[in-house]
């Protein structure tokens, strides 16, 4: 029982020290949740898909994700392209004299699709997510035998706590960010990192 938790607890640490880093997806939830728009839809999004590339990290898909240098490449190339467009909206948004902070409930529904869509592409089209979740991961797991599917539950813990935490505990910052002009710092800084990430993404590649 103790090497058991003592495995969960490796996990949870090691999971928790690759997602908490500031990146795309991460500063997106943040958004989302500040804004209260799909947030629901955004953190299952995330933390589904680290379940299934923490399952294939452990399950040994690592060594298969680096034979194949050019698929990465080529996430990298579409990736930072993506995150190039995301941070040029964001930019613009902080143009806005309103900063892009209220929308119309005709909105909505066009939003929540757009979020969605949004978070699948920052989450799967980043090549760092696979050499850090599944295969740097999957490596540390490899370490612990016949332990290896607890601590990698406990990866998947860490996962789930830090974006529920972080989707639905940025509503408190809420009053922080009543008046438009604050929204427009927040989608400068948004957009600062979502390009710079794009230019480091696709010259790394």
């Amino acid at each position: 029982m103790t090497s058991a938790l003592s495995a969960a607890a490796a996990g949870f640490g090691t999971g928790l020290s690759l997602i908490v880093a500031i990146g795309a997806q991460n500063a997106f939830v943040l958004r989302q949740g500040i804004r209260r728009d799909a947030v629901l839809a955004v953190v299952g999004i995330c933390a589904l898909s680290d379940v299934v590339l923490i399952a294939l990290g452990v399950a040994g898909v690592g060594a298969v994700v680096a034979a194949w240098p050019d698929a990465l490449t080529v996430v990298g190339w579409i990736g930072g392209a993506f995150l190039l467009g995301y941070g040029a909206l964001a930019a613009r948004r902080a143009a806005r004299p309103d900063g892009g902070a209220l929308r119309t409930d005709g909105e909505a529904v066009g939003s929540r699709r757009r979020a969605v869509l949004t978070c699948l592409a920052l989450t799967w089209l980043n090549p760092h997510v696979y050499l850090d979740t599944v295969f740097l991961l999957g490596s540390v797991a490899a370490d612990r035998g016949p332990l290896r599917w607890t601590f990698g539950l406990g990866a998947t813990l860490a996962s789930l706590c830090w974006f529920a935490a972080l989707g639905f505990g940025a509503r408190f910052l809420g009053r922080f960010l009543a008046r438009p002009a604050a929204w427009r710092v927040l989608d400068g800084l948004v957009a600062a990192t979502m390009v710079v990430l794009g230019v480091t993404l696709i010259a790394g590649s």
